[in-house]
């Protein structure tokens, strides 16, 4: 897909684009220059959501353990 600049600078993203990865009138974009290449990143509006459901099974669960262990070392229990 190709699409052009403006006189001001501003480009339109396709319909399809748009579409296929939710962007709307108040998604924000990352533009991130590699070389002689840009690429667009579209930023979610919730930046916690990206990550959840990410990390290892159990991570929250082990790290709580880890801060009632510190926890009880600190007070001398």
């Amino acid at each position: 897909m190709r699409t052009k600049i403006s006189k001001r600078g501003q480009v339109s993203v396709p319909s399809e684009v748009r579409k296929k990865l939710q962007i709307g009138p108040d998604t924000q974009l990352e533009w991130v220059v590699e070389g002689n290449t840009a690429r667009v990143i579209p930023l979610p509006s919730d930046p916690v959501k990206i990550f959840r459901g990410s990390g290892k099974k159990g991570a929250v669960k082990r790290l709580l353990k880890e801060r009632r262990l510190d926890r009880r070392r600190e007070n001398g229990s």
